[in-house]
């Protein structure tokens, strides 16, 4: 029970009186910044009292209430701006959250000569606030206030690894600074350095366990390395801090999608709806379990929702790959097909893309990648056998592989890694776009000892992904294709598996697909079909110059034989044959790609032709594609051999 307020003389005695209150008492805490706002109903600094004492007593929707009092009322309050923006990031307001973290960072210094920085950093003008601070630092490299900012605008410009150094620096010389720390964690996390993140949140949360930025972003590690369970539980808690935040119970279904807790993830999504009418992901949300059906209302729900002129393009979009499904599922394929090419317009919009770009990467590869130059490095790199890759297209199969892989004993399913792709990237040293990449040809000055170190550096960052002591686990970023030659070059004894779907299929498939991230060809069908045609001829490249180092499964063949493709897969694999990998939908392991529910049940053939209801409106497509769409499953003749 809550102590009553006790009387108090003066403004300042009052607001130390609620400060004390606040470390053994937060609900009295919150009272008495009531009593005071009662008679002085403009005060900022109870303002700020009452939204720490609701952030202590669990009350997230309140404190961001309050705190946004607060700065309203006396903006250069830089601790108000912090604990707001950890709330923002815990209720999914990321561009409020980057707003009140740079208004803290602004606010935090009074250091003449970094307010201009700080403004300019508050203002998004990043190019202005790096060329201040890089001044700045010049004469006071040991600054740490400094270093933290310029650490800020290297993650605002994707420069992670550059914004990595500077934070170890600034705790180096500051092992105190609890925000650069927080930073620290959240770098290290986007460069999948996971358990390096864990470590860091661990020594935070240890001396604030109730920071909701922290426990934010541990649900988020937690949900990356694959423990749901702890992950949950935090969402769980964060739901009944903002019971009325629709992103809150978004982001709670997604971990309930990949737990396999398909009747809560529903029910948390559709609660997001309530909350949210007009959150197109929250509708995408539901459309993208796959075997989830739309009723009428919520079809017509979905196109009121785009009537509305205000309605962001992100929300605009969602909502037509939303009907699109809804269409679909009701057979009505001109309707889905509408919003399907609505839906991909708007977000080809947003995105950036290059198709030649990824044309001349294939030609580039082909030509560093000879016979000769793997011959002069056979038995290089890492001696470890432990990684399988399923490479191909997004929507090929690989999930499906994946679920029947590692329902076998000895093999463990993970997820899509990102390390072999974030190596490509920091071997290709390219820091901004206008760049051009080093990789691959740098592989060619890379030592036998440089290769067996980046073999063995992929198998320790991934450790963190194996839960069980099965010898074998699965890497199945279908990206990869693009990085065979850096994978035989790092891990020659692991297991490459290339899974392939009748182009119209495939790419139509991944048309129809939103991605969360990253996919940006697809949401063209001149894009994704001039994509799956660098595919083929990559990969036919691979075959020529390492004959049978791939294994490639037709997914056609693999739903019309199951049996006999499954034995071939684990022949591949030096894998003794189980039964349990017939009956995989048996298999309770989580799953967070968009077929994690359609792998829950056995293999049916409904999909497999399901392109042809939109054939007429796929031309674009056929063009794309070629001699590959005219010659499938077999390879064209132009690409069988190597250059």
């Amino acid at each position: 029970m809550s102590a009553t307020p006790e009387p108090v003389g003066t403004l300042e005695i009052a607001l130390a009186h609620t400060r004390h209150l606040l470390d053994h008492d937060p609900s009295a805490a919150a009272e008495q910044a009531r009593e005071i706002l009662k008679v002085i109903p403009r005060q900022p600094l109870a303002q700020f009292l009452l939204g720490l004492a609701y952030s202590a007593t669990g009350q997230g929707d309140e404190a961001i209430a309050a705190l946004r009092r607060a700065v309203e009322l006396k903006p250069d309050l830089p601790d108000a701006w912090r604990t707001l923006a950890d709330h923002l990031t815990v209720a999914g307001d990321t561009a409020g959250a980057d707003h009140a973290y740079a208004q803290h960072i602004r606010f935090s210094t009074r250091d003449p000569r970094l307010l201009e920085a700080g403004v300019a950093l508050a203002d998004n003008r990043i190019p202005v606030a790096e060329a201040l601070l890089r001044e700045h630092l010049k004469q006071h490299p040991t600054d740490v206030a400094a270093i933290r900012m310029l650490a800020e605008v290297a993650a605002r410009l994707g420069r992670y690894a550059d914004a990595e150094v500077l934070l170890e620096r600034c705790l180096e010389l500051a092992p105190s600074f609890t925000g650069a720390r927080h930073n620290y964690a959240f770098v290290l996390q986007r460069q999948n350095k996971l358990a390096q993140s864990l470590q860091q949140l661990d020594r935070l949360l240890a001396a604030d366990p109730r920071n909701p930025g922290y426990r934010n972003l541990l649900a988020a590690v937690l949900g990356r390395t694959g423990d749901y369970d702890r992950a949950l539980k935090i969402y769980a808690g964060v739901v009944k801090e903002y019971p009325s935040n629709a992103k809150v119970w978004m982001s709670y279904g997604h971990a309930l999608k990949a737990a396999g807790q398909q009747s809560e993830c529903v029910a948390t999504y559709r609660r997001a709806i309530e909350l949210s009418p007009q959150l197109g992901e929250a509708y995408w949300s539901l459309a993208n379990l796959k075997t989830f059906r739309f009723n009428e209302r919520d079809v017509v729900g979905m196109q009121a929702q785009l009537q509305r002129n205000e309605l962001s393009a992100e929300d605009r979009f969602h909502f037509h790959f939303s009907l699109g499904k809804a269409f679909e599922d009701a057979h009505d394929y001109a309707k889905s097909f509408e919003h399907y090419e609505q839906g991909n317009r708007l977000r080809r919009e947003l995105v950036q893309y290059d198709a030649d770009e990824t044309s001349e990467k294939t030609h580039r590869s082909k030509q560093l990648f000879t016979p000769e130059f793997f011959a002069a490095r056979q038995g290089w790199g890492s001696s470890a056998p432990d990684p399988i890759f399923i490479v191909g297209l997004p929507r090929a199969g690989s999930t499906l592989l994946e679920q029947i892989l590692s329902s076998h004993p000895l093999v463990e399913g993970t997820m899509e890694l990102p390390d072999i792709i974030d190596m490509a990237r920091s071997l290709g040293g390219r820091r901004v776009r206008a760049e051009v990449s080093k990789y691959p040809e740098v592989l060619a000055e890379l030592s036998a000892d440089q290769l067996r170190a980046l073999g063995d550096e992929y198998i320790a960052n991934t450790r963190i992904q194996r839960k069980t002591d099965a010898p074998f686990f699965i890497d199945k970023m279908p990206n990869n294709f693009a990085h065979i030659g850096l994978i035989q070059l790092i891990l020659p004894r692991a297991k490459i598996i290339d899974a392939r779907r009748h182009p119209l299929g495939c790419c139509f498939s991944g048309f129809k697909q939103h991605f969360a991230r990253g996919q940006h060809f697809t949401y063209g069908l001149d894009d994704i079909g001039r994509y799956y045609r660098d595919y083929v001829e990559l990969m036919a490249h691979f075959d020529a110059v390492l004959p049978g180092r791939v294994h490639r499964v037709i997914y056609e063949t693999l739903v019309d034989d199951t049996e006999r493709e499954v034995r071939r897969l684990l022949d591949y694999c030096g894998l003794p044959f189980d039964e349990r990998c017939l009956r995989f939908y048996e298999n309770d392991r989580a799953v967070r790609t968009a077929s994690s529910e359609q792998v829950r049940r056995p293999i049916y053939r409904d999909g497999v032709d399901h392109w042809q209801h939109y054939e007429s409106w796929l031309e674009p497509l056929k063009r794309a594609l070629g001699p590959v769409l005219e010659s499938y499953p077999a390879v064209p003749e132009m690409f069988r051999h190597a250059d």
